[in-house]
């Protein structure tokens, strides 16, 4: 057991560093080739936040642990919009200028919906897996088109603000690049490995587990740009890390944990995480889009998004010590 937390608290801590050096080094290589700023922000940096989730989940589901694999994909999104964008929020009120974040906000509400009628049925065969990894790659086709496209969005302007903080040779970004991604392998097996034997010795469930600490510590990278980028004033950025990141961990990392390991979905995944999750995606679309006119997420919404949270939370430990 103590083996096992020290493993989880080595492994969060390596994955939020090997994530930070994976994404930066990625954003910057991709600027040395000639890539447009906000197609950087839209993809690179949307995968890369994304990329612990998605080697947790993989590795989980290679090892046999699809509760870990799922837990850890709803748990970041649930985690991403009401912990990561309520503390944002909080500490800098959220405004959205970006064109293309507007219409990524309904793609999303429509890419959870399609999540949740597709695993209604209480699988996740390699066929829904699939259809997961088709739909992800269609959008991939529009995001990269919008972003050849929209030169002069809001979120390009800020990507290339960030870029210019961090420059640095194409031989050093590639370094960071490949180090980043060893560790970031490294941790990720650390984290499940931990994860799973905490678990075991509790008696909880894989799916808890990874609805809790697995989907905190894989947002931790989320978390840090999301706060840094409001601080900054460089909110689009930071909703532009939450967006990307839930799309990726719909579509990509269930779809390839899906194709690695087809698994039963539990009742209680499409009655409690999943709604949960469709809930505050809907509420992050009716709040974040601006309907008549720029989006906004001001500080009473923040909190109360938070509030949606530690209630969340509260009632998962609930269900534990009350089994």
């Amino acid at each position: 057991m103590v083996l096992a937390s020290l493993s989880v608290v080595l492994g969060l801590a390596l994955l939020l560093w090997s994530a930070d050096r994976f994404v930066e080094g990625a954003a910057v290589t991709a600027k040395h080739l000639g890539m447009p700023p906000l197609l950087i922000g839209m993809v690179v940096i949307g995968f890369g936040t994304s990329a612990p989730e998605m080697v947790v989940s993989a590795i989980a589901a290679f090892q046999g642990n699809p509760g870990l694999a799922l837990g850890n994909a709803y748990g970041s999104n649930i985690t991403n919009i009401a912990l990561i964008l309520g503390l944002t929020a909080i500490i800098s009120p959220i405004a959205v200028h970006s064109s293309v974040l507007r219409k990524e906000l309904p793609i999303l509400a429509g890419v959870t919906v399609f999540a949740v009628v597709l695993l209604m049925d209480g699988e996740l065969t390699r066929m829904d897996a699939w259809a997961f990894l088709g739909v992800f790659a269609a959008l991939m086709g529009w995001t990269i088109w919008q972003g050849l496209r929209e030169r002069s969005d809001a979120l390009a302007g800020e990507v290339t603000q960030e870029l210019d903080h961090a420059r640095m040779p194409l031989r050093r970004a590639l370094l960071w690049l490949g180090v980043g991604l060893v560790f970031l392998i490294i941790s990720s097996r650390m984290l499940v490995w931990g994860s799973v034997e905490i678990a075991h010795a509790l008696g909880v469930s894989d799916l808890i587990i990874g609805l809790t600490i697995v989907a905190v510590g894989t947002s931790l990278p989320e978390l840090a740009s999301s706060i840094i980028a409001a601080r900054k004033g460089e909110h689009d950025l930071a909703l532009g890390n939450i967006i990307g990141s839930n799309l990726f961990n719909t579509l990509a990392v269930v779809g390839i944990a899906g194709a690695i390991h087809p698994m039963l979905v539990p009742p209680e995944v499409i009655s409690r995480d999943m709604l949960m999750m469709g809930l505050l995606t809907l509420s992050l679309f009716v709040i974040g889009y601006g309907f008549r006119g720029p989006g906004r997420i001001n500080r009473v919404e923040g909190m109360l998004l938070l509030a949606c949270y530690v209630g969340y939370t509260a009632y998962l430990i609930g269900t534990v010590f009350g089994a």
